[in-house]
This record gives C-alpha cells, sequence and structure tokens, in this order.
C-alpha cells in the first residue's frame, strides 16, 4: 500500500471507532469493532478483555521487540460540546469527534505503520497493542496484557506530542493524609483540633522542595487537591482529611518520595498505589538519534500516560495536541494522521536497536 491509501484507511478506521462510545471501563464494542476491522485485513487479532494486539508474522525470538502502543478508551464528554461527540464530522480539514485527538489518531496510525511495516523483514519484531482503561490507570488495562507479550526492548506510546518524541514523562502518586485530633464544644477550652494540626503539613506540601531536579521534567510537584473535615460549627474536628497529589520526576521512585514524606510530615499518609512511575529514554537511543536526525525535538512531558506502566524503555509520540485532549469539540487534523503515517514509518523503517 503506498502512503496516502494508510492514511485513508487511517482516517475511515478512525471514523468508525468515534461513532462507538468507549468510556474507561465501557469499551468492549470498540475493542469488537477494532478486532473486527484487524481481522478483515488478514491480519490475527489477540484479545484480552478489551485488549487487542497483534504479532508481527516474521517473529523471531532472536530480535529484539519494539511494541507500538495506544489506547481505545476516552474520558467523558465534558460539557460545552456543540456537535455530537460520536459523530465523526470532517470540516475544513479537521476531524471532530470525542477521542479524536487523544488517542484514537495515535490508535490508527500505528495499526496502519505496523501493517506496512510487517510486509518486509526488519531487525526487530514489532508488536501492536490496542489498549484499555488508560484514563483510569486501569489494572483491566496495559498492565493485564503485558504478561503475555513477548519481552519488549522499546516501548513507543502513541499520545498527542505533534509528532515530538517526549522522552521523559512524570509519574504519579496520590496520598490520603489524616490529622486526628480530639472532639469538643467549640465555645469552650477544649478539644484539639485535628485542622490545626493538618494545616502545619499542608503548608509543608506547599513548600518543600526536592533536592533532585531533573533537566527535562523540573522538579517533584506536589499538590494539596482535597480537604474534608468537621461536622457541624459548633464541635471541635477530630479529624481531618486531605489529598496530595504528587508528580515525580525520573530522579526518585514513588517508593522513595513516600518514605521522604513521612519523615517530614506528622499526620498520617497512606499511598494510593506506587505503580504510575516516571519514566526516561537514554538520549543516544536509537530511535531518539533518529528522531532528532529527523528535525524532532526531545522534551519532557507533565501527563500521564500507559507509559508509566511500562519497565522497559518508552518514549511517547503521537499525533495531535496535549492542549486538546479532554475538551469540548476535541479534534484531530487530517494533516496530521498524514504526517504521523509518515513519520513513523521514517522513525521505524529500517531501524537498528
Amino acid at each position: 500500500m503506498n502512503k496516502e491509501e494508510l492514511v485513508w484507511d487511517a482516517i475511515n478506521m478512525l471514523k468508525a471507532l468515534i461513532r462507538i462510545p468507549s468510556i474507561s471501563k465501557e469499551e468492549t464494542e470498540a475493542a469488537d469493532t477494532l478486532q473486527a476491522i484487524i481481522e478483515e485485513t488478514g491480519i490475527i487479532a489477540n484479545r484480552s478483555g478489551n485488549n487487542i494486539w497483534c504479532v508481527s508474522p516474521m517473529f523471531d525470538l532472536h530480535k529484539p521487540t519494539i511494541l507500538l502502543n495506544s489506547h481505545i478508551d476516552t474520558v467523558k464528554p465534558v460539557n460545552g460540546w456543540r456537535k455530537d461527540p460520536f459523530t465523526p464530522a470532517e470540516i475544513n480539514g479537521k476531524l471532530y469527534g470525542l477521542g479524536s485527538n487523544d488517542a484514537g489518531a495515535s490508535v490508527v496510525s500505528l495499526f496502519q505503520v505496523f501493517r506496512e511495516l510487517c510486509r518486509k523483514e526488519q531487525a526487530y519484531n514489532l508488536v501492536y497493542l490496542a489498549s484499555c482503561e488508560e484514563e483510569v490507570s486501569g489494572k483491566n488495562g496495559i498492565e493485564s496484557v503485558l504478561p503475555d507479550l513477548p519481552p519488549v526492548a522499546l516501548g513507543i506510546v502513541g499520545e498527542p506530542t505533534e509528532m515530538q518524541p517526549a522522552i521523559a514523562e512524570k509519574g504519579l502518586m496520590v496520598l490520603d493524609v489524616t490529622a486526628y485530633g480530639k472532639s469538643g464544644h467549640a465555645a469552650r477550652e477544649e478539644g484539639d483540633n485535628a485542622i490545626y494540626k493538618a494545616l502545619r503539613d499542608v503548608e509543608w506540601f506547599r513548600d518543600f522542595q526536592f533536592e533532585k531536579t531533573s533537566p527535562f521534567l523540573g522538579s517533584v510537584k506536589m499538590s494539596v487537591t482535597q480537604i474534608n473535615a468537621g461536622t457541624q460549627h459548633n464541635v471541635i474536628p477530630d479529624r481531618c482529611a486531605f489529598v496530595v497529589d504528587i508528580r515525580s520526576n525520573e530522579l526518585y521512585t514513588n517508593e522513595e518520595i513516600f518514605d521522604i514524606v513521612n519523615r517530614h510530615i506528622n499526620c498520617e499518609a497512606k499511598a494510593r498505589s506506587f505503580r504510575l512511575s516516571s519514566s526516561r529514554i537514554d538520549e543516544n537511543h536509537p530511535f531518539i538519534r533518529r528522531a532528532v536526525a529527523l528535525g524532532r525535538v526531545p522534551f519532557g512531558s507533565p501527563t500521564l500516560s500507559d507509559q508509566a506502566l511500562m519497565r522497559f524503555p518508552s518514549v511517547k509520540i503521537g499525533p495531535g495536541r496535549s492542549s486538546r485532549s479532554h475538551t469540548a469539540d476535541e479534534y484531530i487534523m487530517l494533516r496530521e494522521i498524514e504526517e504521523a503515517v509518515g513519520l513513523y514509518l521514517r522513525l521505524l523503517d529500517g531501524l537498528k536497536l
């Protein structure tokens, strides 16, 4: 197939996916449709839950494996849509629809690239994976499938980056923090106010600076985002709970950050998970060197993706702009799909790891 045919097929494939609601954890119909489209091309599609993957027909255990991955799930439509989010609308070079930018354009572009690259022998194996539950970091998504795949030497994660390579990505850890006091009547000098105890630690989260700063991701960022205390105006609260959103850089593990937090605060802190790690790939990796040679500019991404669950070298690169994600009247430029197909092929065809 020539490039024009690949792009045409990618656009039609994206339109078919837009028509099917695929909110996180409700992706069954979208996965059914994607599996049918893939199998119509003659490629064998494997499935686990709502995750679909394909393995290059010339698979060789002696070669390294490259994983092409993006996600089929979307967030719920936000307020403000002036178009039907589930009706693909092609207007002035833009394709509107929920998930068109995040990350449907990557899903379909990477599949067309997989089809084309499998037509001739490469120095690597290819696995294409369209995963689910990315938007909620669900455990039935990519994390559940990776053990079933061959060992991966490089992951390419399709997310809207304007086809610039994100060689580092911030991780995420959410803390539930609780201060305990003693209730009493607000009119008398009694009780131990849990809010006042919490305030000291809230200020610490606001002001503390981690020592190590990443050249691509900057410093670790901690934000208190929710707080709850009290039952009524005349009762001293005996409990104050707040939530901390922590965006880690690649210089600290989430476990290390958690230990530092616990050494400095007086409240009780519990991590919801340590699994969403920061990532970084070497700037001298062959894929990154080829991207730079093609005029691409490596950068650090503050937004989370399934890259956080990959324990192997990975890079985030895909069509579209991150600023369009999770917005009303989401769209992808048709020329961005064309650029993505062409650039992915130039980056991958003949690559040696």
